[in-house]
Protein backbone atom coordinates (compact mmCIF):
# COMPACT_ATOMS: atom_id res chain seq x y z
CA UNK A 1 0.00 0.00 0.00
CA UNK A 2 1.08 3.53 -0.64
CA UNK A 3 1.25 6.47 1.74
CA UNK A 4 -1.72 7.66 3.75
CA UNK A 5 -3.67 10.57 2.27
CA UNK A 6 -3.41 9.11 -1.22
CA UNK A 7 -6.49 8.78 -3.41
CA UNK A 8 -8.03 5.48 -2.18
CA UNK A 9 -8.84 4.51 -5.75
CA UNK A 10 -5.13 4.49 -6.57
CA UNK A 11 -3.54 3.29 -3.34
CA UNK A 12 -3.30 -0.40 -4.28
CA UNK A 13 -2.94 -2.51 -7.43
CA UNK A 14 -5.88 -2.38 -9.82
CA UNK A 15 -7.03 -4.87 -12.43
CA UNK A 16 -6.28 -6.25 -14.89
CA UNK A 17 -4.27 -8.88 -13.02
CA UNK A 18 -2.15 -11.58 -14.65
CA UNK A 19 -3.97 -14.82 -15.30
CA UNK A 20 -3.06 -17.38 -12.65
CA UNK A 21 -4.52 -20.59 -11.36
CA UNK A 22 -3.83 -22.52 -8.17
CA UNK A 23 -5.04 -25.80 -6.76
CA UNK A 24 -6.85 -25.86 -3.43
CA UNK A 25 -6.04 -24.44 -0.88
CA UNK A 26 -3.87 -21.85 -2.69
CA UNK A 27 -0.51 -20.30 -1.77
CA UNK A 28 0.10 -16.60 -1.24
CA UNK A 29 3.74 -16.96 -2.22
CA UNK A 30 2.66 -17.90 -5.76
CA UNK A 31 0.33 -14.94 -6.34
CA UNK A 32 1.06 -12.11 -8.76
CA UNK A 33 1.06 -9.43 -7.55
CA UNK A 34 1.84 -10.54 -4.02
CA UNK A 35 -0.82 -9.39 -1.54
CA UNK A 36 0.10 -6.50 0.73
CA UNK A 37 -0.25 -7.59 4.36
CA UNK A 38 1.09 -4.37 5.87
CA UNK A 39 4.74 -5.25 6.31
CA UNK A 40 5.89 -1.81 5.11
CA UNK A 41 2.97 0.26 6.37
CA UNK A 42 1.29 -0.97 9.55
CA UNK A 43 2.41 0.91 12.66
CA UNK A 44 1.58 -0.50 16.08
CA UNK A 45 0.78 1.50 19.20
CA UNK A 46 0.70 -1.10 21.95
CA UNK A 47 -3.08 -1.54 21.82
CA UNK A 48 -2.82 -5.30 22.49
CA UNK A 49 0.19 -5.45 24.79
CA UNK A 50 0.20 -8.67 26.79
CA UNK A 51 -2.67 -10.23 24.85
CA UNK A 52 -2.78 -13.65 23.17
CA UNK A 53 -4.76 -14.31 19.99
CA UNK A 54 -5.86 -17.34 17.98
CA UNK A 55 -6.37 -16.63 14.26
CA UNK A 56 -7.73 -19.25 11.86
CA UNK A 57 -6.46 -19.02 8.30
CA UNK A 58 -3.55 -17.05 9.72
CA UNK A 59 -1.05 -18.30 7.16
CA UNK A 60 -2.06 -15.87 4.40
CA UNK A 61 -4.43 -13.17 3.23
CA UNK A 62 -6.47 -11.34 5.85
CA UNK A 63 -5.26 -13.75 8.54
CA UNK A 64 -1.60 -12.93 7.94
CA UNK A 65 -2.31 -9.18 7.89
CA UNK A 66 -4.17 -9.46 11.19
CA UNK A 67 -1.37 -11.57 12.71
CA UNK A 68 1.20 -8.93 11.78
CA UNK A 69 -0.95 -6.07 13.08
CA UNK A 70 -1.67 -7.89 16.34
CA UNK A 71 2.05 -8.60 16.80
CA UNK A 72 2.95 -4.95 16.21
CA UNK A 73 0.31 -4.05 18.79
CA UNK A 74 2.01 -6.32 21.33
CA UNK A 75 0.12 -9.64 21.10
CA UNK A 76 1.37 -13.19 20.85
CA UNK A 77 -0.37 -15.19 18.13
CA UNK A 78 -1.35 -18.76 17.35
CA UNK A 79 -2.27 -19.27 13.71
CA UNK A 80 -4.19 -22.26 12.43
CA UNK A 81 -3.97 -23.30 8.79
CA UNK A 82 -4.87 -26.26 6.58
CA UNK A 83 -1.59 -27.46 5.03
CA UNK A 84 0.02 -24.38 3.46
CA UNK A 85 3.35 -24.77 5.29
CA UNK A 86 5.29 -22.29 3.12
CA UNK A 87 2.84 -19.48 3.85
CA UNK A 88 2.46 -20.41 7.51
CA UNK A 89 6.20 -20.29 8.14
CA UNK A 90 6.39 -16.85 6.54
CA UNK A 91 3.70 -15.65 8.95
CA UNK A 92 5.64 -17.12 11.86
CA UNK A 93 8.77 -15.28 10.74
CA UNK A 94 6.76 -12.08 10.30
CA UNK A 95 5.37 -12.21 13.84
CA UNK A 96 8.65 -13.25 15.43
CA UNK A 97 10.48 -10.35 13.75
CA UNK A 98 8.26 -8.12 15.89
CA UNK A 99 9.53 -9.81 19.05
CA UNK A 100 6.30 -11.71 19.66
CA UNK A 101 5.69 -15.43 19.96
CA UNK A 102 3.94 -17.27 17.12
CA UNK A 103 2.70 -20.86 17.09
CA UNK A 104 1.54 -22.41 13.80
CA UNK A 105 -0.82 -25.40 13.94
CA UNK A 106 -1.88 -27.26 10.76
CA UNK A 107 -5.06 -29.26 10.50
CA UNK A 108 -8.69 -29.32 9.43
CA UNK A 109 -10.96 -27.00 11.42
CA UNK A 110 -14.01 -28.92 10.22
CA UNK A 111 -13.19 -31.25 13.11
CA UNK A 112 -14.54 -30.28 16.53
CA UNK A 113 -11.65 -32.14 18.16
CA UNK A 114 -9.11 -30.10 16.18
CA UNK A 115 -10.80 -26.85 17.19
CA UNK A 116 -10.63 -27.92 20.85
CA UNK A 117 -6.96 -28.72 20.27
CA UNK A 118 -6.28 -25.23 18.89
CA UNK A 119 -7.64 -23.56 22.01
CA UNK A 120 -5.72 -25.98 24.22
CA UNK A 121 -2.48 -25.25 22.30
CA UNK A 122 -2.99 -21.53 22.73
CA UNK A 123 -3.48 -21.95 26.46
CA UNK A 124 -0.43 -24.19 26.66
CA UNK A 125 1.73 -21.77 24.70
CA UNK A 126 0.63 -18.48 26.23
CA UNK A 127 -1.15 -19.34 29.48
CA UNK A 128 -4.22 -17.37 28.43
CA UNK A 129 -6.37 -16.56 25.39
CA UNK A 130 -7.83 -13.09 24.93
CA UNK A 131 -8.80 -12.83 21.26
CA UNK A 132 -10.30 -15.31 18.80
CA UNK A 133 -10.43 -14.44 15.10
CA UNK A 134 -12.52 -16.84 13.01
CA UNK A 135 -11.15 -16.05 9.58
CA UNK A 136 -10.53 -19.28 7.63
CA UNK A 137 -13.00 -19.89 4.81
CA UNK A 138 -13.80 -22.17 1.90
CA UNK A 139 -15.34 -20.99 -1.36
CA UNK A 140 -15.78 -22.28 -4.89
CA UNK A 141 -17.57 -20.97 -7.96
CA UNK A 142 -20.45 -22.86 -9.59
CA UNK A 143 -22.33 -22.23 -12.82
CA UNK A 144 -25.65 -23.64 -11.55
CA UNK A 145 -27.16 -25.15 -8.43
CA UNK A 146 -26.94 -28.52 -10.19
CA UNK A 147 -23.14 -28.31 -9.92
CA UNK A 148 -23.24 -27.99 -6.12
CA UNK A 149 -22.91 -31.40 -4.54
CA UNK A 150 -23.95 -32.23 -1.02
CA UNK A 151 -20.28 -32.69 -0.19
CA UNK A 152 -19.40 -29.19 -1.44
CA UNK A 153 -22.29 -27.57 0.42
CA UNK A 154 -21.31 -29.44 3.56
CA UNK A 155 -17.65 -28.47 3.21
CA UNK A 156 -18.53 -24.77 3.04
CA UNK A 157 -20.68 -24.98 6.16
CA UNK A 158 -18.26 -27.17 8.12
CA UNK A 159 -15.35 -24.82 7.36
CA UNK A 160 -17.07 -21.45 7.59
CA UNK A 161 -19.82 -22.00 10.19
CA UNK A 162 -19.29 -25.21 12.18
CA UNK A 163 -15.63 -24.42 12.87
CA UNK A 164 -16.65 -20.97 14.13
CA UNK A 165 -19.17 -22.63 16.45
CA UNK A 166 -16.64 -25.18 17.71
CA UNK A 167 -13.98 -22.53 18.33
CA UNK A 168 -16.29 -20.02 20.01
CA UNK A 169 -17.63 -22.73 22.30
CA UNK A 170 -14.12 -23.80 23.32
CA UNK A 171 -12.72 -20.28 23.56
CA UNK A 172 -15.52 -18.93 25.74
CA UNK A 173 -14.55 -21.46 28.40
CA UNK A 174 -11.20 -19.72 28.83
CA UNK A 175 -11.47 -16.12 27.59
CA UNK A 176 -11.76 -13.77 30.54
CA UNK A 177 -13.74 -10.52 30.77
CA UNK A 178 -12.34 -7.95 28.36
CA UNK A 179 -11.75 -10.55 25.67
CA UNK A 180 -12.95 -10.36 22.09
CA UNK A 181 -14.22 -12.68 19.36
CA UNK A 182 -14.13 -11.44 15.75
CA UNK A 183 -15.79 -13.41 12.97
CA UNK A 184 -15.16 -12.80 9.27
CA UNK A 185 -18.34 -12.44 7.22
CA UNK A 186 -18.52 -10.88 3.74
CA UNK A 187 -20.33 -8.36 1.59
CA UNK A 188 -21.73 -11.53 -0.01
CA UNK A 189 -24.17 -11.57 2.92
CA UNK A 190 -25.81 -8.46 1.46
CA UNK A 191 -25.04 -8.69 -2.26
CA UNK A 192 -24.83 -12.47 -2.84
CA UNK A 193 -23.65 -13.75 -6.19
CA UNK A 194 -25.36 -16.95 -7.38
CA UNK A 195 -21.99 -18.40 -8.42
CA UNK A 196 -20.99 -18.26 -4.73
CA UNK A 197 -24.23 -19.65 -3.33
CA UNK A 198 -22.79 -21.93 -0.58
CA UNK A 199 -20.16 -19.37 0.46
CA UNK A 200 -22.62 -16.46 0.50
CA UNK A 201 -25.09 -18.49 2.55
CA UNK A 202 -22.46 -19.31 5.16
CA UNK A 203 -21.43 -15.67 5.40
CA UNK A 204 -25.03 -14.69 6.12
CA UNK A 205 -25.12 -17.34 8.83
CA UNK A 206 -21.98 -15.84 10.37
CA UNK A 207 -23.69 -12.46 10.78
CA UNK A 208 -26.68 -14.03 12.52
CA UNK A 209 -24.43 -16.19 14.69
CA UNK A 210 -22.35 -13.15 15.68
CA UNK A 211 -25.36 -11.08 16.72
CA UNK A 212 -26.90 -13.95 18.65
CA UNK A 213 -23.71 -15.03 20.41
CA UNK A 214 -22.87 -11.46 21.39
CA UNK A 215 -25.75 -11.45 23.90
CA UNK A 216 -24.54 -14.61 25.63
CA UNK A 217 -20.86 -13.71 25.55
CA UNK A 218 -21.46 -10.28 27.06
CA UNK A 219 -22.73 -11.98 30.21
CA UNK A 220 -19.11 -12.99 30.81
CA UNK A 221 -17.62 -9.70 29.62
CA UNK A 222 -16.59 -10.84 26.13
CA UNK A 223 -17.44 -8.83 23.02
CA UNK A 224 -18.38 -10.52 19.72
CA UNK A 225 -18.30 -8.70 16.39
CA UNK A 226 -17.87 -9.42 12.69
CA UNK A 227 -15.99 -7.85 9.80
CA UNK A 228 -17.58 -8.02 6.34
CA UNK A 229 -14.94 -7.52 3.63
CA UNK A 230 -15.66 -6.79 0.02
CA UNK A 231 -13.39 -8.39 -2.60
CA UNK A 232 -9.90 -8.95 -1.16
CA UNK A 233 -6.76 -10.12 -2.99
CA UNK A 234 -6.03 -13.43 -1.23
CA UNK A 235 -5.18 -17.01 -2.33
CA UNK A 236 -8.90 -17.82 -2.37
CA UNK A 237 -9.17 -15.85 -5.61
CA UNK A 238 -6.81 -17.69 -8.01
CA UNK A 239 -7.71 -20.94 -6.25
CA UNK A 240 -11.48 -20.72 -6.75
CA UNK A 241 -12.30 -18.32 -9.58
CA UNK A 242 -12.34 -18.65 -13.37
CA UNK A 243 -9.30 -17.05 -15.01
CA UNK A 244 -11.25 -14.22 -16.60
CA UNK A 245 -12.71 -13.30 -13.20
CA UNK A 246 -9.25 -13.31 -11.62
CA UNK A 247 -8.05 -10.92 -14.31
CA UNK A 248 -10.81 -8.39 -13.56
CA UNK A 249 -11.17 -9.05 -9.84
CA UNK A 250 -12.48 -6.02 -7.97
CA UNK A 251 -13.18 -3.84 -10.98
CA UNK A 252 -16.93 -3.63 -10.29
CA UNK A 253 -16.52 -1.99 -6.88
CA UNK A 254 -17.03 1.78 -6.62
CA UNK A 255 -13.28 2.08 -6.01
CA UNK A 256 -12.53 0.10 -9.13
CA UNK A 257 -10.23 -2.29 -7.32
CA UNK A 258 -10.12 -5.04 -4.71
CA UNK A 259 -8.82 -4.54 -1.18
CA UNK A 260 -5.40 -5.59 0.00
CA UNK A 261 -5.32 -7.62 3.25
CA UNK A 262 -3.50 -4.76 5.01
CA UNK A 263 -6.59 -2.59 4.55
CA UNK A 264 -8.66 -4.94 6.70
CA UNK A 265 -6.30 -5.38 9.64
CA UNK A 266 -6.95 -2.04 11.42
CA UNK A 267 -10.62 -2.92 11.88
CA UNK A 268 -9.70 -6.21 13.57
CA UNK A 269 -7.31 -4.30 15.84
CA UNK A 270 -10.06 -1.86 16.82
CA UNK A 271 -12.49 -4.67 17.64
CA UNK A 272 -9.85 -6.59 19.62
CA UNK A 273 -8.63 -3.63 21.64
CA UNK A 274 -9.91 -1.59 24.56
CA UNK A 275 -10.64 1.19 22.08
CA UNK A 276 -13.58 -0.96 20.90
CA UNK A 277 -14.86 -1.53 24.43
CA UNK A 278 -18.43 -0.35 23.67
CA UNK A 279 -18.77 -2.30 20.41
CA UNK A 280 -20.46 -5.69 20.39
CA UNK A 281 -22.91 -7.49 18.13
CA UNK A 282 -21.88 -5.30 15.19
CA UNK A 283 -20.83 -5.98 11.60
CA UNK A 284 -18.14 -3.69 10.16
CA UNK A 285 -18.06 -3.44 6.39
CA UNK A 286 -14.76 -2.89 4.56
CA UNK A 287 -16.15 -3.03 1.06
CA UNK A 288 -14.67 -0.30 -1.11
CA UNK A 289 -18.05 1.39 -1.36
CA UNK A 290 -20.25 -1.67 -1.90
CA UNK A 291 -23.41 -1.26 0.18
CA UNK A 292 -24.36 -3.61 3.01
CA UNK A 293 -28.11 -3.97 3.12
Amino acid sequence: MAELQQDPRESAPKPPFPQQYQEFPGIEAAMEPRPDYGEQTYRGNGRLTGKAALITGGDSGIGRAVALAFAREGADVLISYFNEDVDAQETVRTVEREGRRCVAVPGDIRSAAHCEHLVARAMEAFGHLDILVNNAAYQMHYNSIEEITEEEFDRAFRTNVYAMFFLCKAALRVIKPGGSIINTSSVETYQPLPILLPYATTKGAIVTFTKSLSKWALKQGVRVNAVAPGPVWTPLIPMSMPQEDVKTFGDTTPMGRCAQPAELAPVYVLLASQEGSYITGEVFGVTGGMFMG
